[in-house]
């Protein structure tokens, strides 16, 4: 026992002690150094994709390299996500992920090509919207709860107006991998 102790030691020392003849291309680099690429799963022109463009021009600027906003829209934003998990995990593929991914997850799980909890990192938040509930006052519901019993109980009967899946929290992620 006492010598696995003092052999895990040495290699401890040892390694500490090659630290400062470690190449200069392990100590932390400037980025970026090369444009970045942020993949927004969606058509140009939305919501998601103002705020990649606005938050790409900040960037570049700041950075003094190119942040450029690519459309990967389709498949329910799984065709930008899967590009940037097969990109190199090194920081230049980012992806604007939207509740569509979290959603994604969980319909498609057994056919998605990538496991977006492993393989995709979050790296800031962007942009938050609120959402809100409206009711017509003929239905009884005053609270989510009750409203969702009400539905329960009266199937067919309510109709539901929705802007379709759209990104209420947006995140920049990279991949993990």
């Amino acid at each position: 026992m006492l010598k696995l102790l003092r052999r895990n030691f040495l290699h401890l020392a040892a390694g500490a002690a090659a630290l400062p003849a470690v190449s200069r291309f392990a100590w932390a680099q400037a980025y970026p150094t090369r444009p970045v690429r942020v993949i927004v799963p969606f058509a140009p022109a939305g919501t998601t994709d103002i705020a990649a463009r606005l938050m790409g021009q900040w960037l570049s600027e700041r950075l003094g390299q190119p942040f450029v906003i690519e459309n990967r829209p389709g498949a329910s934003t799984t065709i930008g996500t899967e590009a940037v998990v097969r990109a190199p995990p090194d920081g230049y593929a980012l992806l604007l992920v939207t509740t569509s991914s979290a959603i994604n997850t969980t319909l498609f799980e057994s056919k998605l090509n990538y496991n977006f909890l492993h393989d995709i990192v979050p790296i800031a938040g962007i942009f938050r919207v609120p959402n809100v509930m409206v009711v017509h006052p003929s239905v009884p519901a005053k609270t989510v709860p009750e409203f969702i019993a009400y539905a329960k109980a009266n199937p067919g009967k309510i109709n539901v107006e929705s802007p379709g899946a759209g990104p209420p929290v947006t995140w920049l992620a990279n991949c993990s991998s």
